[in-house]
């Protein structure tokens, strides 16, 4: 006996919604489209450091992205051709969400991971009596060596 259809709809529709969802944000991402202020794509610390962080983290998490959205289409697809007991249809659906969840939480981890590698970009110097850059207290490497990615520069070490 297959599921009815009041189980199978609603479960086909909320994996066709965040196979919408993941596409969009894939495709944002990889054209790097997506916003900041959107709702969309990676919002790690590191990610919204700059537009560049942010870009770099969206174009590396897209194609994870698109996989998640893969999984939930072919899931929501099985579901509807297959016709399965209402059993099996449970199973597939909690395996389409969560499949596409971890896929989905996977890409804003790499993303976080990209945007952590871009510099980030130097304050500009405050004007003034006793600003610039002998009155910032950064060293006379000047900010130029203030990046994330080399912490021993950063801390004058190197």
């Amino acid at each position: 006996m297959s599921a009815s259809l009041s189980l199978t709809l609603p479960l086909v529709a909320l994996l066709l919604l965040l196979t919408v969802t993941s596409a969009v944000m894939a495709r944002g991402g990889y054209a790097g489209s997506l916003r900041r202020s959107g709702r969309l794509g990676v919002h790690s610390p590191a990610a919204m450091a700059s537009d560049e962080a942010f870009v770099t983290a969206n174009k590396v998490a897209a194609p994870v992205a698109a996989g998640a959205a893969v999984i939930a289409a072919v899931i929501a697809v099985l579901l509807l051709v297959l016709a399965p007991s209402t059993a099996a249809a449970l199973v597939m659906a909690v395996v389409g969400l969560v499949g596409s969840g971890a896929l989905l939480l996977a890409a804003g981890v790499l993303g976080d991971r990209a945007a952590r590698l871009v510099p980030i970009p130097a304050a500009a110097p405050a004007t003034g009596p006793g600003a610039g850059c002998g009155g910032c207290g950064c060293g006379s490497g000047g900010c130029a060596g203030l990046t994330r990615t080399d912490p021993a520069q950063a801390a004058g070490q190197a």
